[in-house]
């Protein structure tokens, strides 16, 4: 990571690494450090494409191009990949109206990425593959977030360029995983979707309809990555029976303001999940902090006209989110939220995506291969 590099748009280039030499030093018995330099080969180049995918300029980065990118994976890793792209047109059919009334604003298509990777089961040829017992990675991937009709300042909003750090890492996840040739079964969607102001824009009052047929008020358009993901969630538990739902997103300030640049946070609804996430996040430094998800702010969330409203006020805003988000993971079904706002990117003179929480995904997944 040191010898990162985001110089695509400079007309120089800087050609100086970091780091010139680096020296391994094998001094733990029973250590086996090929596999372990093949496992940080593999998280750096998924990490260093997360940072590139949200490092670059949101008239480039925009959902169309999210899907290519995922596309051109699929082409890479075709004999353990595939990859679906859904359109408006198809969401529609499918009923999914949170993430329409995000994308619907835009110029820019939303776009609902599906990439399935068979470590485990195999890819059959010929004819449709199905994943045995996968992880699924969900991630928010709002490639630009003006807030909508609820527009945010001026001042840094270039930086909502990151907004789709969540997809850019489950990008990033995937390739590593497929890098490391890790043998799970691995569901990857992206909720790839660009939330602008326009004539088409939802409007603060709109209620709408997620795809599980959950009635929506929007209160604040941007509030919207709890909407492309809520879609996203149900779409991935009427298609497949997963051993456990993880997502990540750029999700609220509020988890900037609890935990700030540090750990990203973290809440579920099951303890082995949890435990195991929070166990990889210690081994790869890629750290976490279990946040609640009492009954009490899911309260905060009650509408008088819809089922439920789409922001619970100003306290505890990322916990409100997150109840927002378990609203739609079915009973027994294990889950887990990442709140990577604060982790996501870095700003001031630095500025720039960090590839987080790709380390931790990958000791994550790694661990869970070795079961």
């Amino acid at each position: 990571n040191a010898s990162y590099r985001f110089d695509a748009h400079k007309s120089k280039k800087d050609d100086k690494d970091a780091l010139s030499t680096v020296d391994i030093i094998a001094n733990r018995e029973n250590m086996d450090y090929a596999d372990a330099l093949a496992h940080a080969a593999a998280t750096f180049i998924g990490q260093s494409l997360t940072r590139d995918v949200a490092n670059e300029a949101p008239n480039i980065m925009n959902p169309k191009e999210l899907a290519r990118l995922a596309k051109e994976l699929g082409k890479t890793y075709a004999n353990s990949t595939s990859v679906t792209v859904l359109g408006e047109k198809d969401m529609a059919k499918l009923g999914m109206g949170c993430f329409l009334a995000v994308s619907k604003g835009s110029e820019q298509e939303g776009q609902l990425v599906v990439i399935e990777y068979f470590g485990k089961s195999g890819k059959p040829k010929g004819k449709k593959a199905k994943l045995q017992d996968p992880i699924a990675l969900v991630g928010k991937g709002i490639t630009f977030d003006t807030g909508g009709i609820s527009l945010k300042p001026a001042v840094g909003m270039d930086e909502m360029k990151f907004d789709m750090g969540g997809a850019a890492a489950m990008l990033g996840t995937i390739k590593a995983v497929c890098e490391a040739q890790l043998p799970l079964d691995i569901v990857v969607v992206l909720a790839c979707a660009e939330n602008m102001p326009s004539g088409r824009a939802t409007r603060p009052g709109d209620i709408v309809k997620a795809m599980n047929g959950t009635s929506v008020e929007i209160l604040n358009t941007d509030a919207e990555g709890r909407l492309v993901l809520c879609d996203a969630l149900c779409y991935v538990q009427a298609n497949y029976q997963a051993k456990t739902i993880i997502d990540a997103a750029t999700l609220t300030g509020a988890c900037v303001i609890a935990l700030g640049g540090v750990r990203s946070g973290l809440y579920s609804n099951d303890e082995d999940t949890l435990f195991a996430l929070e166990q990889a996040g210690e081994q790869s430094g890629d750290l976490l902090w279990q946040m609640p998800l009492d009954d009490g702010y899911d309260a905060q969330l009650k509408s008088n006209i819809a089922d439920v409203q789409n922001i619970g006020g100003r306290e505890a805003g990322s916990v409100t989110a997150a109840c927002f988000l378990q609203r739609f993971i079915k009973d027994g079904q294990a889950w887990a939220h990442l709140d990577i706002a604060g982790t996501a990117w870095q700003t001031g003179e630095n500025k720039g995506a960090t590839g987080r929480p790709v380390p931790m995904l990958m000791s994550c997944l790694k661990a869970q291969a070795e079961v």
